[in-house]
């Protein structure tokens, strides 16, 4: 299932408009911010799927009967440039159990690059709910990757996936590679194209330069 959440009209277009403008990028705390925002607003909406279990709470004049959160949630990113998008989530979901995953390109001469996944530190997602961020969903690759992993943690009861620009044609690929399994994916924008080297257009750039400043290639 895609959920589109700039099908539309809302505040989330702003935040988008400013993480995309080349002006504003240069600020990276502004970047940042914008990221964290959207990541609390992706986090509302798919708080209006979960599940939710009645229970009463005293106050100073009576008891009151508030529907509380039942499901377990499970935060979790591929490092870096997830991590203010993942911030936004945690200060909504501040009882969730994270994860992080450490997953990059590594380009050949001729252009061509492979995800290399190194690592994943989190907890069992066995009957959990997991919401895995990344700010781009350019070809899939590192998202299906990171999918792989979290379920050799356990089998989720549903995996949220939540980009803020993707491309079609990594839609497409996550769609297609992970058909069989419980998953929502959730983006703010799908832009056409990819460039050669599989970066969005127009999309926004490098989230993770942007964010905290260029690296080596080392």
């Amino acid at each position: 299932m895609i959920k589109n959440l700039g099908d539309n009209n809302s505040l989330l277009h702003s935040f988008i408009a400013e993480i995309r403008d080349d002006i504003i990028q240069q600020d990276s705390m502004r970047f940042r911010r914008n990221l964290e925002r959207t990541g609390e607003i992706f986090a509302y909406e798919i708080s209006k799927t979960l599940n939710y279990s009645t229970e009463e709470v005293k106050t100073t004049l009576g008891i009151a009967e508030v529907p509380k959160l039942q499901d377990q949630i499970v935060l979790s990113t591929i490092l870096r440039a997830g991590l203010p998008l993942h911030n936004g989530f945690l200060n909504y979901y501040d009882k969730a159990e994270n994860a992080f995953i450490s997953a990059y390109r590594v380009y050949e001469k001729d252009g061509t690059f492979n995800i290399r996944f190194e690592h994943i530190s989190g907890p069992p997602v066995d009957k959990k709910v997991v919401i895995l961020c990344d700010p781009m969903l350019a070809t899939g690759a590192s998202i299906i990757l990171a999918v792989e992993a979290l379920l050799r943690k356990g089998k989720p009861t549903h995996i949220h996936i939540v980009s803020i620009i993707a491309s079609k044609e990594g839609i497409e690929n996550v769609r297609q590679k992970l058909s069989r399994k419980k998953i929502t994916i959730w983006v703010g924008a799908i832009d056409d194209e990819l460039t050669s080297k599989a970066y969005i257009v127009p999309g926004l750039g490098d989230a993770g330069d942007l964010a905290f400043g260029s690296k080596s290639d080392d």
